[in-house]
């Protein structure tokens, strides 16, 4: 396990009960009472760290190693079932942008989202989770199939933002992204979107628009990244932190202001330290926001769900 540097209190606390469970096996002092308030300090810190979090740290757990990414989450929800489907029909396939068809607890989704790397090897691969142009168009290939098909679409969002590079920007980056909100906005099936880990900028926006969106507790949604941010208006990164309270980027910042409908809690320190946990809770909030859309008419699924856009940033006396 990987340590955030506001976790090393329940470094220490770890280690040191490991070395009394080790002193236990290798000699005959009984150290039962010794690890009981070991692991008791242990819990009341980890409540008492977890439970008052600063924006920067749930941007660093977002972004924790450790923290189960798109195709983890694909894995749990659909097991065998999940099919992966490539290709934009135009360029080429984008390895930042997956997309396939898969089962969801006997109900079949059109499944969509970024996927980041686990090492070095694979971030490069990925391109650490940025997607090109065509990977938006694949987005969008995938969401129309689904649309003939009647199959309700799910996304999961983990990106740092689109691909900045100018080999994007002269494909055509920001007229993809703009064609997938338009067309996601009018789409005739049930859209449910999650956001697993970072979900910044257009990058976000480009698979975002859904009937029911919903955060992970520990994630966070925002225009620009904190560093980012800092940068432009401090001229460095250092302002990071307070950049992120600015931004009001979390998930429960984003509840308030009603641009997210319901976030969903992880497990006592983040997801990747339960993600069977994780795992079920996601599914079953899925599941619970397709229960409540499937028996929508079409017409009245695409008034709901542009109403809901048009209310956003609505402020009224």
């Amino acid at each position: 396990m990987e340590y955030l540097d506001f976790e090393l209190p329940i470094k220490e606390l770890e280690e040191q009960l490991d070395k009394c469970l080790v002193i236990g096996q290798e000699s005959d002092v009984d150290v039962t009472n010794t690890c009981k308030q070991i692991n008791k300090k242990l819990e009341e810190t980890k409540r008492s760290i977890y439970k008052n979090l600063t924006a920067w740290q749930r941007v660093q757990l977002s972004r924790h190693p450790s923290r189960p990414y798109t195709m983890d989450h694909v894995r749990a929800l659909c097991g065998d079932t999940f099919l992966e489907l490539f290709g934009d029909r135009g360029f080429k396939d984008d390895k930042a942008m997956i997309g396939g068809l898969g089962k969801i607890d006997g109900q079949s989704f059109m499944i969509v989202g970024q996927q980041k790397g686990f090492n070095t090897k694979t971030r490069q691969f990925r391109n650490f989770g940025m997607a090109n142009p065509e990977g938006y168009r694949k987005a969008l290939r995938l969401m129309k199939m689904a649309e003939k098909f009647g199959i309700p679409v799910l996304t999961l969002i983990d990106t740092p933002g689109a691909y900045p590079g100018l080999e994007a920007e002269e494909r055509g980056q920001g007229e993809a992204i703009a064609r997938n909100i338009f067309e996601m906005v009018r789409l005739k099936v049930p859209i449910i979107t999650v956001i697993v880990g970072e979900g910044a900028s257009g990058g976000a926006l480009g698979i975002g628009v859904g009937d029911k969106v919903y955060m992970m507790e520990n994630t966070w949604y925002s225009v620009i990244s904190p560093e980012s941010c800092s940068s432009i208006l401090w001229k460095s990164w250092e302002y990071k932190e307070q950049a992120a309270e600015a931004l009001k980027l979390t998930s429960a910042d984003m509840k308030r202001q009603k641009l997210v409908d319901d976030i969903i809690p992880e497990p006592l320190g983040g997801a990747h330290y339960d993600r069977e946990t994780a795992f079920k809770t996601v599914e079953q909030y899925i599941m619970k926001g397709y229960n409540e859309l499937k028996d929508l008419s079409t017409e009245k699924l695409i008034e709901k769900r542009m109403e809901k856009y048009c209310e956003m940033g609505v402020y009224r006396e």
